[in-house]
C-alpha cells in the first residue's frame, strides 16, 4: 500500500529502528524491492534518483507511474521518494508524479549557498505537501567521504535544519556512494553528536559499502533512513551473469531477469530485517 515517506520514517524512528530506501532503476528493481519487503513483512521506500531519470531519457513520468502502481498494489507500506535531485525543474515535477518526498541535493555548494537553495525548495515542497530531505557535508564518491573537512559538523547541521525547515538530513559520517565492497567504517561518535544536535531524522547514504555490524550500530546511534543502491545492482548483475554464463543459447530476457529480480528481493528482505532488529532499549 502506498504510504508517504514521512510517515514510514516517523514510525521507524519512533520504534527505534531504521527503514531501508532502495534505488529503483528498472521496473524489475521496483518489483524486487516490494517483493523483498513483503517477504520480510516490513515497510520500504522506493527511490528514483535524478541519474535514473536521466537513464530513462530524462522522462520521470513513465518510471514513476510504474513504481507508484507497484507501491499501491503492495501488502506492506511503500513510500515513493525522488532522490538526489539537483534540478529545480525535476523537483517541481515530484508531487504531480505521485511522490510523497524528495531529497534535494545542494551539497556541492558551499554552506551558505546550500542553505539558501534548500530553504527555497523546502518552501515550495511543503506548499505541495512534500516531505523534503537534504544533505549537509559531502557523502560523495569513494575518496571524498573520507577526506578531511567533508563530514557533517553538528553545530552547522543544527543551524542548517533550523534555517531551511528540512524534514530529514543526510549526513556525511564515513559512508561512500557506489562502494562494491563492504569496508566502510562509520564515525559513531559523530552520529551520536548529530542525533543530539539535530531534531529531524538522520539519513545514511552509501549504505551498500557498510558492513552489517556497522549498520546496526548506526541505527542504534540515531540513523533512521538507510539508502541502499549498489548492493541491489550487484545482486542483479551477478544473477544475470550467472544465468547467461550457464546457458549460451539463452535469449529470452524474462529467464535471466527473473533470477535477477529474485536475487534483489533476497537482498532487500535481509537488509530490512537487519535494520529493524534494533530497539529503543538497545540505544
Amino acid at each position: 500500500m502506498y504510504t508517504p515517506t514521512g510517515e514510514i520514517v516517523a514510525r521507524a524512528r519512533s520504534a527505534g529502528g531504521g527503514v531501508g530506501a532502495f534505488n529503483v532503476i528498472t521496473v524489475e528493481h521496483a518489483e524486487a524491492i516490494v517483493t523483498g519487503a513483503e517477504q520480510a513483512g516490513l515497510p520500504v521506500i522506493l527511490q528514483i534518483s535524478e541519474n535514473a531519470v536521466r537513464f530513462h531519457h530524462g522522462r520521470l513520468a513513465p518510471i514513476a507511474a510504474a513504481a507508484r502502481a507497484i507501491a499501491e498494489a503492495a501488502t506492506v507500506p511503500v513510500g515513493l521518494h525522488l532522490d538526489h535531485v539537483e534540478s529545480d525543474d525535476l523537483f517541481d515535477q515530484a508531487a504531480a508524479n505521485g511522490f510523497g518526498s524528495v531529497m534535494y541535493d545542494a551539497s556541492r555548494l558551499g554552506y551558505a549557498a546550500n542553505l539558501s537553495a534548500t530553504a527555497a525548495v523546502v518552501r515550495r515542497g511543503h506548499a505541495q505537501g512534500l516531505w523534503v530531505e537534504s544533505e549537509l557535508g559531502e557523502v560523495g564518491g569513494k575518496d571524498g567521504a573520507h577526506a578531511p573537512g567533508v563530514r557533517t559538523d553538528p553545530a552547522e547541521a543544527a543551524a542548517y535544519v533550523a534555517a531551511t525547515g528540512v524534514d530529514a538530513l543526510a549526513v556525511a559520517v564515513g559512508s561512500s556512494h557506489a562502494m562494491a565492497s563492504r569496508t566502510a567504517r562509520l564515525d559513531h561518535d559523530l552520529i551520536a553528536r548529530l542525533r543530539a544536535a539535530v531534531p529531524v531524522p538522520l539519513v545514511l547514504h552509501g549504505s551498500s559499502g557498510v558492513p552489517d555490524d556497522e549498520l546496526v550500530a548506526a541505527v542504534r546511534g540515531g540513523m533512521v533512513k538507510i539508502n541502499i543502491g549498489t548492493a541491489l545492482n550487484s545482486a542483479f548483475t551477478g544473477a544475470v551473469r550467472e544465468s547467461l554464463d550457464g546457458n549460451a543459447t539463452l535469449v529470452d530476457p524474462r529467464r535471466y531477469l527473473a533470477s535477477a529480480r529474485t536475487a534483489m528481493a533476497t537482498t532487500v528482505a535481509g537488509a530490512l530485517r537487519l535494520l529493524t532488529a534494533t530497539t529503543t532499549a538497545a540505544r
